[in-house]
């Protein structure tokens, strides 16, 4: 494990979309004195500890937040309206599946791991199978979701038109424009190399091998997936996947799942993430339950060298004008993220101008040696994954720092303008939802105010 990994700095980070997770939560236990725990706040049926609270004050003072005195009012606040918003939905009858959590779930255990390190190493910091620390993190992480899908429902038709993010902007006081530092268009083009046909035969060998040793009796299936599975959030578990409904895995997937008996074992089925070894163990109507050993097809030698071809010849295809980067990397990069933008990353505003401190130091230390227009040759990376690729980096505007005005900063500001206006939407909500779900506080916090 990397060394710089230390205990009380770890925590789980929730970040927008997906909510890309990760690192763990600090040991409070560990740090303060041990507190009898206790219930201070009640919403419906669900609770917030004292313990809850005070991990929370602290991930915020962790964060850099300021305690100006009403800082731990403010996470407690923030607790409730969270609880509030799973007790409504609740009642609205607003819910997300078990699959949908474990999918997300497992998205975040995978990047644990290539963060980190490797299953074990994670298991041993913290002592415990993945398995136990997935049981652990379920809850809270469909606690998330539901959240986030409450709040998406409240906001869903909030839009904001130009005179509203005018008048947004005349409302700031001049000495309170917000300044913004150097920005630049920056977009890349991703090519992983595929693997080619000898290794993918090599691997539907090695699941043939497998599913063999099953059928004989020779091996346990569950084994064999702690053994050989790629799939980092179910090969710790045998292989064990949740019930899912159709339209939550890869089709190919579910059409093999869906039409074999209970206990029948699949032959390879091929997907996106690589190639399955599925076992149906149980079919309730549109769900199913199944368990899956995943391996990959690696690219060989030549596979590599093959991706780094093609990624040239597109690049030769922008240069010669016979295409643009955006719509190359619409149609080529193997970047879904970056692709849907053109190629462009994108800030938290959704323009297309970022910070040149939130870039990659990859990439802001060769865009900064970079002419504006340039394009570079096939450059070789790692995957977060760890995995090899190329791409091509494109620099397209660079804009100087400057105090934010209508004409450069529109999509910044009507961005500020639309969270302004759904944060006053969720205020009204908050004053309403008081009235419709039971919240009992603690009397020891009144002087936070949270229920008036």
């Amino acid at each position: 494990m990397k060394k710089h990994l230390k205990r009380k700095n770890l925590r789980f980070i929730a970040i927008s979309g997906w909510l890309m997770l990760l690192t763990a939560t600090t040991n409070y236990a560990q740090e303060k004195e041990i507190i009898v725990d206790r219930i201070i706040v009640k919403v419906d049926n669900y609770i917030v500890l004292k313990s809850d609270l005070e991990r929370t004050y602290l991930e915020y003072l962790s964060q850099g937040e300021v305690n100006s005195g009403s800082l731990r009012c403010k996470a407690l606040e923030n607790l409730v309206i969270n609880k509030m918003l799973v007790a409504k939905a609740e009642i609205d009858s607003i819910v997300v599946s078990d699959g949908a959590v474990q999918n997300n779930l497992d998205q975040r255990m995978s990047y644990m791991i290539s963060q980190i390190g490797s299953p074990k190493e994670i298991e041993a910091y913290y002592g415990k199978s993945l398995e136990q620390i997935e049981a652990e993190l379920f809850d809270q992480v469909k606690e998330q979701q539901i959240i986030e899908e409450m709040q998406r429902t409240i906001t869903a038709d909030i839009k904001v038109t130009p005179s509203e993010v005018k008048q947004f902007f005349n409302s700031i006081p001049n000495d309170s424009l917000p300044y913004f530092s150097t920005e630049v268009e920056v977009g890349q083009l991703v090519m992983k190399p595929e693997p080619g046909q000898e290794q993918r035969a090599k691997v539907e060998r090695q699941l043939l091998e497998i599913r063999g040793q099953v059928l004989r009796g020779s091996a346990k299936f569950e084994n064999l997936a702690k053994l050989y599975s790629e799939d980092p959030g179910s090969g710790s578990r045998g292989g064990e996947l949740p019930f899912y409904k159709r339209g939550e895995l890869a089709p190919e997937f579910e059409e093999s799942a869906m039409t074999m008996e209970v206990g029948e074992l699949s032959m390879p089925i091929k997907t996106d993430f690589g190639y399955h070894l599925i076992e149906l163990q149980e079919r309730r109507g549109n769900t199913f339950k199944t368990r899956h050993i995943l391996i990959t097809p690696k690219p060989s030698v030549d596979d590599i060298a093959n991706a780094a071809l093609k990624l040239d010849s597109i690049r030769n295809l922008i240069l010669d004008s016979v295409m643009d980067f955006r719509s190359a990397a619409k149609e080529f990069s193997a970047d879904n993220e970056t692709a849907m933008n053109g190629g462009f990353f994108s800030g938290q505003d959704g323009s297309t101008r970022v910070s040149v401190e939130v870039l990659d130091p990859n990439i802001f230390f060769t865009v900064d040696t970079m002419k504006i227009g340039a394009i570079t040759e096939p450059l070789k990376f790692s995957m977060p994954d760890g995995s090899t690729a190329f791409r091509l980096i494109y620099y397209l505007q660079r804009v100087p720092p400057h105090q934010a005005n209508l004409k450069d900063d529109y999509q910044k500001l009507a961005q500020y303008a639309l969270n302004e206006k759904k944060g006053r939407l969720l205020d009204e909500w908050f004053k309403r939802a008081k009235d419709e779900v039971y919240v009992d506080l603690d009397p020891s916090y009144n002087y936070c105010n949270i229920l008036k």
